[in-house]
């Protein structure tokens, strides 16, 4: 029996691995990712590395063993993730595994904005499985915003269409942990993860205009919030080179937000994690200390 974890070189993956590693031997987690080169690092920590590619559901097969506990980190390609995901855990019931904790979205199915959709077929797709399963509905990343900085401060205001809503992010590392705590059996109540739901967000809820006086405070320039239209929002986005679906995506989100859908606080990440999530202000700092001194 193993704890392994999807996505191992992303973003999140990365940071699950590194909370794991804190709490339990090596020998004991095992990677999987599309690209063995990029988890070198990895393996040379004593994580055993295994290949597999949501989007090609044969190096799915054995990529799981019996009574493993596994992070299932949903997939990047909005659009196409629905079949890749039930790949997933369609391999996962055949090979037997113990959980399978699924990185969802805050709210479920009560989450109208488009990238919800496919979280909320997934979750479907595990519950009608019959897998032993865990929900981790991940809000917001505070990452998303300050991942964002430069181009925020060279534009001198956030810009958005979220108009008054709040957003109770936390940081990215505060969600893996609370994932590490699941797969190892910790937390408050480590019988209780099985077939367990999990809402996780941040301890406070912050308005766009918010974080924009907060990233004026710590840089001592004058940032402001720029509340616009879907449509214009979309339109520049575009114009800087987002892709237009993703652009469109993100404009809807921003719907969602102002109808308060990225809003609760329910306290679930911080109960698992022990701890206070990260405030939004901790990652604005960490941020800025990571740009350039031209920016």
């Amino acid at each position: 029996m193993s704890i392994v974890v999807t996505g191992a070189t992303g973003a999140l993956g990365r940071l699950v691995i590194a909370a794991l590693l804190e709490r339990t031997s090596p020998d004991g987690i095992v990677a999987l990712a599309r690209d063995r080169g990029r988890a070198a690092d990895l393996a040379a920590r004593g994580v055993e590395v295994r290949t597999a590619d949501y989007g090609r559901p044969d190096t799915l097969r054995g990529a799981f063993a019996a009574g493993d506990r596994v992070l299932f980190i949903s997939g990047n390609e909005a659009g196409r993730r629905l079949p890749q995901h039930r790949a997933v855990v369609d391999a996962a019931r055949e090979a037997g595994v113990a959980l399978l904790a699924y990185t969802s979205v805050l709210g479920g199915p009560a989450a109208t904005f488009a990238i919800a959709e496919e979280h909320v077929g997934t979750e479907q797709a595990l519950l009608a499985s019959g897998v032993p399963y865990c929900l981790l509905r991940n809000g917001w990343y505070h990452e998303n915003y300050t991942g964002a900085l430069a181009t925020t401060l060279k534009a001198g205001a956030v810009l958005g269409s979220a108009d008054g809503g709040r957003v109770a992010s936390a940081a990215r590392r505060d969600y893996a942990e609370a994932a590490a705590v699941v797969l190892t059996g910790g937390g408050p109540d480590p019988a209780g993860h099985t077939n367990a739901v999990y809402e996780l967000s941040g301890d406070t809820a912050w308005t766009m205009a918010e974080y924009a006086a907060e990233v004026s405070r710590q840089t001592g320039r004058e940032i402001p919030y720029r509340d616009l239209p879907a449509e214009q929002y979309v339109a520049l986005m575009t114009g800087a080179g987002v892709p237009a679906a993703a652009a469109e995506l993100v404009a809807d989100a921003d719907a969602g937000i102002a109808r308060g859908e990225l809003a609760a606080t329910p306290g679930d990440l911080a109960r698992l994690t022990g701890r206070p999530t990260t405030p939004l202000a901790a990652a604005v700092a960490e941020a800025l200390k990571e740009l350039p001194d031209s920016v």
